[in-house]
């Protein structure tokens, strides 16, 4: 008998492997280590890195003879350091709470930053003539933080020696409330701009967070955000990667 399990994989692990979700089928009353072999076998190019790494059960480490159970959540979670030097992991969140511009600039600071940048989205009043009551906006959070990712990911390869926080509010916002918050630091302040725009301008394109506009006499839901699938969406002003054609 076998049971079908998801498997989360995180940084390094994943990157190797190509994925952030696996789903295999295992024997009924599979091990810890059982599962690590066989992930090893399945993806050789990150089997050193796997045979590192500690399987999670239902958040909590577990032992190489503990058994898996059919609806468990697990993750193979890989080393926190390893030949090579550690990246910090950026700060990305949806929240209800009010944004801190000081929380995220402590963030990214570094000794290597002669430049931090912040952008802040403010709930403007008037939009093209017609008064604002309030905005309220609405995350697909999961895949919001994901793309969120994904953006810093593309910053990091366009520069390598930046580093970006990214904070969205979630709810009712009344007018000069900050909506969104990014802070990015550099060595330089050109490398800050070009970056801060450059997450600004993905994060319209491809985070799923969509506002309501409440005006006194009705509102309207504006959103999702351009998404790939525009081909009305500009390029973005980031120079081309290596691998671009």
């Amino acid at each position: 008998m076998f049971m079908q399990i998801n498997v989360l994989l995180f940084a390094g692990v994943a990157d190797a492997v190509g994925k952030r979700n696996l789903r295999l089928n295992l024997p009924e009353k599979a091990t810890v280590q059982t599962l690590i072999d066989r992930l090893a076998t399945e993806y050789p190019v990150a089997a050193d890195l796997i045979r590192h790494s500690v399987i999670a059960l239902n958040q909590d480490y577990a032992e190489e003879n503990q058994f898996i159970r059919p609806g468990d959540e697990v993750a193979l979670i890989p080393p926190v350091s390893g030949g090579e030097e550690k990246q910090p992991t950026p700060l990305l969140f949806i929240t209800e709470e009010p944004l801190s511009a000081d929380h995220l600039i402590c963030e990214v600071s570094n000794p290597s930053a002669g430049a931090v940048l912040t952008f802040a989205g403010i709930v403007r009043e008037y939009t093209y003539g017609q008064r604002t009551v309030a905005l309220e906006y609405e995350a697909y959070a999961p895949m919001a933080l994901r793309k969120m990712e994904e953006i810093v990911g593309e910053i990091r390869q366009h520069w390598p020696e930046v580093r970006v926080a990214m904070g969205h509010r979630t709810g009712k916002l009344a007018i000069g409330e900050i909506s969104l918050l990014i802070a990015v630091a550099s060595p330089h302040r050109d490398e800050a701009f070009e970056a801060g725009r450059y997450a600004i301008e993905r994060l319209k394109e491809i985070v799923p967070i969509w506002k309501k506009e409440i005006w006194e006499d009705g509102s309207q839901w504006k959103g999702p955000q351009t998404g790939p699938w525009d081909p009305r969406r500009k390029k973005n002003s980031a120079p081309p990667l290596e691998t671009d054609t």
